[in-house]
Parts: structure tokens; C-alpha cells; sequence
């Protein structure tokens, strides 16, 4: 894959980078977010495919890029399909500290020490070069005030961004409602990000251990709409600072592989 080209999950994380206080908006579901991103992604380079609610490995090759081919080995290591929102609502907590420490390497953010309450030492991180955010963003924007269909890679961070709650911190106040409105409505632009956006959704609603039925998938059922409605929180949770616990981070993807 190189780094020719940024992954979703990388766009989807400096999306939510507030550059102000170099904390991420939503921490909780963008763990959630990053774990889809990662199918999407997977799913463009052609290593996975979706199969109804499921997601199958069609090519175990490597990408290249280690995140991505960490969640590749535990997908394939399952041996058969897996439901996407058991995926997303799997052992995935960490993975927003992964990408923040992945997108230190890459060199796109600097991590800045500081101490909470004067005594907890963490970490904030700011962007290496704002007109990558910026171009990510207006990416975003084009897609909101033309109305022009937008590119696979852009209609599944759109969805990924309004599934997680991003509206509000992208689009705030109620000059910006037109905008989150349009936002979720670019979720339909995309299959595979429409697919993760739900069960991301899903997870946050507290409905993963239930059958997700093929109708709302595929399009059929519920008088032909084939649309759900599941309710996401659109608020911004407050901004989150990320302490410096040594080993917990940095043990995340591995706990994930033994625990598959």
C-alpha cells in the first residue's frame, strides 16, 4: 500500500484532533470508528469483502501498513466471516492511542508532555502540517455544499465521522445543522462505510448481540425502504486528555490477537 496515500482511519483520527487543545472529540466511539475505518480500508485495498452483515477475508496478502495488517491476521485468523458490529464492538479499546502513536511515526503529529491536575502526566498531540487536516476537511465540505456524489474513501469517512459523533465538533451550533444533516446523509454514497457506520452505531446503541437483519443491508424489507434508523449521540463529549500508563497502550493490538 505505501504511504502514498493517507487510510481512512488516519483521516477519521486527524478529523477529530482538535487543534486547540490537541485532544480527540468523542474518545469513546472513535476507538469504535478506527476499528471500521479499518474494514473500510482493508475492504479498498481488496482484502476483505462483505458477505450480507459479515465481513470474509478474500486475500490474507500484507498491505504494508502494520495497523491494517494486524486487523487483517485477527480477521483471518477467525477462519470463517464475521459479523461487522462483533468486529467494531470486539476488543478494540486502545486503538485510538495506536493511530496517535502510528501517526507520531508517520510524523503527522508531535506528542506534547503535560501533567492533568498538575500531577497525572499525559500526552497531547498536535498536527506536523495543518494543510493536510485542512485539505481533509474541505474534502468534507465539498461534498456537503455541492451536493456532487463524493469519492468512495470520502463518503466513508463522512459516514464514519457522523456515526461517531463528529457532526457537532465538525459543524457546531445551529448555523451547522444544515451541514450535520447533510453529513449523515452522504452515509448512502458509500456500501462498505454505510455497512461499518451502522455497526458502529449499533455498538454505541447497545444492540450488537442482537441479529442485524439482512434487509437493512441489502435494501429490501421495512416497505422496501431498507433504511434503518438507529439514533447516534451527536453531542461532543468533553475533550479527553490521554495519560501515560506504561504498557497499557502499547499492549493493545496484542491483547486483540490472543484474545481472537
Amino acid at each position: 500500500m505505501g504511504r502514498s496515500r493517507r487510510t481512512i482511519p488516519e483521516e477519521l483520527l486527524l478529523l477529530a484532533l482538535d487543534p486547540a487543545t490537541g485532544t480527540t472529540a468523542q474518545p469513546q466511539s472513535l476507538d469504535l470508528g478506527l476499528a471500521g475505518a479499518q474494514l473500510v480500508e482493508l475492504a479498498l485495498a481488496g482484502r476483505i469483502a462483505p458477505d450480507g452483515d459479515r465481513i470474509a477475508v478474500v486475500m490474507p496478502r500484507p498491505t504494508g501498513d502494520p495497523t491494517l495488517d494486524t486487523a487483517l491476521e485477527l480477521l483471518r485468523r477467525r477462519g470463517s466471516p464475521v459479523r461487522a458490529v462483533h468486529w467494531i464492538g470486539g476488543p478494540r479499546l486502545g486503538l485510538r492511542q495506536t493511530y496517535l502513536t502510528h501517526l507520531e511515526r508517520c510524523g503527522m503529529v508531535h506528542a506534547v508532555a503535560g501533567q492533568m491536575c498538575g500531577v497525572l502526566p499525559t500526552t497531547r498531540y498536535q498536527a506536523t502540517d495543518t494543510a493536510i487536516s485542512r485539505e481533509i476537511r474541505a474534502r468534507l465540505d465539498s461534498a456537503i455544499r455541492t451536493g456532487v456524489p463524493p469519492d468512495p474513501r470520502t463518503a466513508a469517512l463522512a459516514a464514519l465521522a457522523h456515526a461517531v459523533g463528529l457532526g457537532k465538533h465538525l459543524y457546531p451550533g445551529n448555523e451547522g445543522r444544515s451541514s450535520r444533516s447533510r453529513l449523515r446523509d452522504l452515509i448512502r454514497h458509500d456500501p462498505m462505510g454505510g455497512l461499518v457506520a451502522h455497526a458502529v452505531m449499533d455498538v454505541q446503541n447497545g444492540v450488537a448481540a442482537q441479529p442485524r437483519r439482512a434487509a437493512a443491508v441489502s435494501g429490501g424489507g421495512n416497505g422496501g425502504s431498507g433504511r434503518r434508523t438507529a439514533a447516534v449521540r451527536s453531542g461532543v463529549a468533553p475533550a479527553e486528555t490521554v495519560p501515560q500508563q506504561a504498557g497499557h497502550h502499547g499492549g493493545v493490538m496484542a491483547r486483540a490477537a490472543a484474545a481472537s
